[in-house]
Formats: structure tokens, C-alpha cells, sequence
């Protein structure tokens, strides 16, 4: 499981904008090759899939696979449409999601 990602944006920006967005979620990203302390194999729980949507229209999207280490550190451009709210999601392998919402001032 997931805990709460950290996300950076500009405190600041102007429509048309390309800023920045940086998140980090601490997860183990299980890749399912490696056997537990009891010798049975650990099965397999990622991360797969990251989303970034403003107003409900998506801006940014990667599918993750085993080989991305533990902790995953994503980061990307957007052009700042007007001010709103940036939504992020990450979905694991076992369907549990993540979801943090992040607001883009515009000034």
C-alpha cells in the first residue's frame, strides 16, 4: 500500500505557464520475483499506472512496469490552462488507488 505523496508545484503562476510538477510516492513496488522469508514467492504489487487530469481532461498518463524501483519519483510539464485543480492518481496492481488533489493558483 501507499502512503501520502509529496507534490511540488509553483505557488505562483500565469495562464500559459509551463510548470513543472514533481510527485514522490513511498511504495515498495513488489515485482513478484523475489521469495519471501518463508521461501514462497512474494507476489507481484505496483504501481502501474499514474494520471494527471485538470478540469477532467487528462494531461499526463505513464504505465509503470516491475522494472521502476521502490518509491517512484515522477515528474512532468504542464501548461497552466487557467486556475483549477490538478488531480493525481496512482493505481496499484491490486486495484487500491491513490488520489490527491492539488490546486494550481493562477496570479
Amino acid at each position: 500500500m501507499a502512503s501520502k505523496p509529496r507534490i511540488k508545484v509553483p505557488a505562483s503562476n500565469k495562464v500559459g505557464d509551463v510548470i513543472e510538477v514533481k510527485t514522490l510516492i513511498s511504495h515498495v513496488m513488489e515485482t513478484g520475483f523475489r521469495k519471501g522469508g518463508d521461501g514462497k514467492m512474494v507476489p507481484r504489487n505496483i504501481i502501474n499506472t499514474f494520471t494527471a487530469t485538470f478540469g477532467g481532461k487528462e494531461v499526463f498518463k505513464v504505465d509503470l512496469s516491475s522494472g521502476v524501483s521502490a518509491n517512484p519519483y515522477i515528474a512532468f510539464n504542464f501548461k497552466v490552462p487557467g486556475p483549477g485543480e490538478l488531480e493525481l492518481t496512482w493505481v496499484e496492481d491490486s486495484g487500491q488507488k491513490t488520489v490527491e488533489k492539488v490546486a494550481i493558483n493562477v496570479g
